[in-house]
């Protein structure tokens, strides 16, 4: 990671954003705007966002399913990212190591050295034997590589402003924070990311959309909600409302035709997917003004 005067002098260069960011609504819709294209109309094409990396052909959140992703056209990278118990942040979607690597435990738990001798493919196939988990900052690697993809990042389980400090190192150092779009389920965690990141926009994660979604969002100052197709169906107007806003609606997870043509009619702005590549095809060869 780079030495806290680095990440100072990189955080000094961007202090006008910040304090528009904070101070200004409208201007944080633009952000969001900026960063997920204009919000989308009912039956216009959404965003694809490759779910962990592209599923179909490589292991969940390891380096070959990234590079998959980015080779399908994906517009963002979704991953995950926790803490190791020396302080790495390393990308894995579950609390433990259990289902996607040849070891035990939880992530939390094990230190990097220890995490780095398991191996993250041979679940998926004989072929993947031998990969890592990722380190954040390899992933971070991948970006500045492909500048034409922003990474969509859940921030999982508690975290506090300090650990999210440990992200801001590796995006600073590389200059990709302005392609990064932080999300989470959990509130606090939000905070945290508004406390300590406030320069890179966040997306509030909701099994259930809340009674007025445009205020919740308003309150962590997120550009979008990110939701399940059952909540957006349970509160058809939230869209709409949303957009009026300047606010973005994506869902999650989406792997079906019949599931992509009920999210392209209801108007959202975003699909994570794990199809990325299907998904891509399918929307060239359906969506209207594509």
């Amino acid at each position: 990671m780079s030495s806290p005067v680095r990440i100072a002098a990189a955080i000094l260069v961007t202090a006008a954003s910040v304090l528009v960011l904070i101070l200004a609504p409208g201007a944080r819709s633009a952000y969001a705007a900026n960063l997920m294209g204009p919000l989308r109309a009912p039956g216009e094409a959404a965003f694809i966002a490759a779910h962990r990396g592209d599923r179909a052909s490589a292991p969940e959140n390891t380096i070959p399913a990234f590079v998959s992703a980015v080779a399908s056209g994906s517009d963002f990278l979704e991953t995950d990212v926790r803490l190791t118990a020396d302080g790495y942040p390393v990308l894995m979607h579950d609390p433990s190591v259990d289902r996607t690597t040849t070891g035990t435990g939880l992530v939390a738990d094990l230190t990097l050295a220890e995490l780095r001798t398991l191996d993250a493919g041979s679940w998926y196939d004989p072929a993947f034997a031998g990969i890592p988990v990722p380190l954040f900052d390899e992933f971070l690697d991948i970006l500045v590589a492909s500048p034409e993809v922003t990474a969509l990042v859940e921030v999982k389980g508690e975290w506090s402003a300090d650990e999210v400090d440990r992200l801001m190192g590796g995006i600073y150092f590389r200059g990709t924070q302005d392609r990064i779009v932080f999300a989470a389920f959990s509130t606090g965690t939000v905070a945290a990311l508004q406390e300590a990141a406030p320069v890179i926009p966040r997306v509030l994660i909701r099994r259930v959309l809340p009674l007025d979604p445009v205020a919740v969002a308003g309150r962590f100052g997120a550009i979008a909600i990110m939701t399940r197709a059952s909540a957006l169906a349970a509160s058809p107007d939230a869209v709409a409302d949303m957009h009026a806003a300047g606010l973005g609606v994506l869902l999650y997870t989406l792997n079906s035709e019949e599931r992509w043509g009920e999210a392209l009619a209801s108007g959202v702005d975003g699909i994570v997917t794990d199809e990325p590549s299907a998904l891509d095809e399918w929307i060239a060869a359906t969506a209207p003004g594509t």
